[in-house]
């Protein structure tokens, strides 16, 4: 997504055109079709005719790919470049999955320097637009597909999300009779259940179904496992440890784990290594979603050992045939340095998969009270929040990685934490080629204004997600009060400090649907359309306009404008999201996703 700077212009609201309807042409006097198009085109000129003729020339059938062709809006002005300059125009000239010339008709053939009979031209359904292809800045496959396994997302309460995995046990004959198979699921989101607590062991315990087996549920935020007795068990066959660094374990009164554990405790906990076809599926269902709502890259934001070995494997493979991967390497604070050992994967499985950047993590989430603050929680004020690293490792092994040629990603959430990161990375940066390197706030939830200032001056990109804003926005002012929360997802505050911004979801913890960010950016309002301030959406003055939300989709040199010279990605949507009313952006459809100029989802 977009590692642009604000556009030189762009629109203050999110309000729809007028909707006016221009008056019906005069009906003409009756006439032979022949005369008539004669008439037409004496009105309308030369390029007309190249238009009517090559329209109703186009190559009938299945597009070949391999050859050269045009692809035009149904309607001029409907192929959004996203060039410096926010152009529209209509048609866009591929050839080798490579853009040769975009602009009308006319012209992109002119610039065609073959026979016209033999360029294949298309046409995009009426109303429809084309966008470049849209990427998701922070996501995380493998654990996507892993959450579409048992999804717990949406449930009620803690009754309702037991009984969920009680109906996946009971589906499935092989798990039903062996007590000894885990059981995987996530999404669980105890901040939305009419009475807010933390599930336990014994909620799981509780139901005949599941006692004594072994079963791990990450929250909805994936900073917090909820796992069950005989997966305590099977996790600590010795002793607990009394304290984790940058992690909680949540006792019961008698001083034993219950069953709740918070940001670095995760990694205690025992899960079984998972084969290469549970990745493959996993993968499978990610993708095959990924590109059905318009994707043609994601941000793979903290890729562990075993997920790099298995995309490393797949790109080799050339498996990588439908999405472009940029891979977060995952850093353990606790290891040995690697920056200067292991080789950066740039352009591997033609160009579709790299991994030459590095995932540090923080400190916690706001959503389970891990993200460290400079005050107290509001509604928690015996802690403000778990760093889940120090100063002095931050300080240490930064500059190691972007000597080493690295980006540099951090997860930052809470004020503090972005803080101290901003200190680092000021530290850091000097001397560093900053374009090259790219340095990026992961999240960048609550900055202070003198850190977004900050992080303006250095050119650090902010990696937001604002469908985070639009799930948080029911609690955030009961965690941080009323004066602090207005820090939080202070998008347009970014933007006007001279920050840039990279739009992603953090899939699964919100739903990969790319418009569903841009609506999020644009209204700061539920997917109803309510909010805690009122229909103008939560903190309206922080909203991005529509050209910005779209610019925050785009990323490279080579790729995030339909531009020539660039990459043939691109997304054909079935309605004109900038433009239409904000309460039917949600329902536009995907009508194709093109990578290097071919269709990996639907067709054109």
């Amino acid at each position: 997504m977009s590692l642009r700077k604000r556009p030189v212009s762009a629109e203050n609201s999110f309000a729809a055109s007028d909707g006016k309807e221009q008056a019906p042409a005069p009906t003409a006097p009756a006439t032979s079709k022949f005369s008539t198009l004669i008439v037409l085109l004496g009105a309308l000129g030369l390029s007309t005719l190249v238009y009517f003729a090559s329209k109703f020339s186009s190559t009938p059938g299945a597009l070949d790919y391999s050859a050269p062709y045009v692809l035009c809006s149904s309607e001029p002005s409907k192929l959004y470049t996203v060039d410096a300059q926010n152009s529209q125009t209509q048609c866009i000239l591929v050839e080798a999955g490579i853009i040769l010339q975009t602009g009308t008709l006319a012209e992109v053939q002119h610039h065609w320097k073959g026979s016209i009979s033999d360029l294949q031209i298309r046409y995009s359904p009426p109303g429809s637009i084309i966008v470049p292809g849209l990427s998701d800045a922070h996501g995380h496959l493998l654990e996507y597909g892993a959450s579409r396994q048992l999804a717990l997302e949406g449930t009620k309460d803690v009754q309702e999300t037991v009984r969920r995995v009680r109906d996946y046990v009971l589906a499935d004959p092989d798990i039903l009779n062996d007590k000894d198979i885990y059981i995987l699921g996530g999404g669980w989101d105890h901040t939305s259940w009419p009475v807010e607590r933390w599930p336990t062991a014994a909620d799981l315990d509780a139901e005949p179904v599941l006692r004594g087996r072994p079963i791990v549920l990450q929250s909805k935020d994936c900073h917090a496992l909820w796992i069950s007795y005989k997966a305590i068990e099977k996790s600590f066959p010795g002793p607990v440890p009394e304290t984790v660094e940058g992690g909680v374990i949540f006792r019961d009164d008698a001083g034993r784990p219950n069953g709740m554990f918070l940001d670095n405790a995760q990694d205690l906990v025992y899960q079984p290594e998972f084969t290469q076809d549970d990745l493959a599926r996993r993968f499978n269902v990610a993708v095959q979603d990924a590109i059905s709502y318009g994707l043609t890259s994601v941000h793979d934001a903290g890729l562990n050992p075993t997920s790099l070995e298995f995309f490393t494997q797949q790109a080799e493979a050339n498996k990588l045939l439908q999405i472009r991967i940029y891979g977060m390497s995952y850093f353990d604070e606790n290891g040995e340095y690697w920056g200067n050992t292991t080789k950066r994967i740039i352009g591997a499985a033609n160009g579709r998969f790299n991994a030459r950047s590095v995932k540090i993590f923080a400190d916690g989430a706001l959503r389970t009270g891990g993200a460290a603050l400079y005050e107290p929680y509001a509604d928690n004020p015996s802690t403000n929040g778990v760093m889940r690293i120090s100063s002095e490792v931050l300080h240490h092994f930064i500059p190691l990685f972007l000597r080493d040629g690295w980006q540099v990603n951090v997860h930052a959430i809470g004020d503090r934490a972005n803080g101290m990161v901003m200190d680092v990375f000021e530290a850091s940066l000097k001397g560093i080629n900053i374009s090259a390197s790219r340095p990026r706030l992961e999240h960048a939830q609550i900055i202070t204004q003198a850190d977004r200032v900050r992080l303006g001056k250095l050119g650090v990109i902010a990696s937001i997600q604002p469908t985070h804003a639009i799930s948080d926005m029911w609690y955030a002012q009961d965690r941080l009060g009323p004066e602090r929360v207005k820090n939080l997802y202070a998008f347009r505050s970014l933007i006007d400090s001279g920050a840039r911004i990279a739009l992603g979801s953090d899939f699964p913890v919100e739903s990969p649907n790319p418009l569903t960010g841009f609506y999020a950016a644009i209204t700061r309002l539920s997917l109803e359309g309510t909010s805690p301030h009122g229909p103008g959406g939560w903190f309206p003055e922080e909203r991005l306009s529509r050209q910005e939300a779209l610019r925050g989709e785009y990323i490279e040199t080579t790729l995030g404008s339909l531009e020539p010279g660039k990459i043939a990605d691109f997304t054909i949507l079935s309605q004109d999201i900038m433009t239409v009313p904000v309460t039917r952006i949600l329902d536009t459809k995907v009508i194709a996703t093109v990578l290097d100029g071919e269709a990996v989802y639907g067709r054109f």
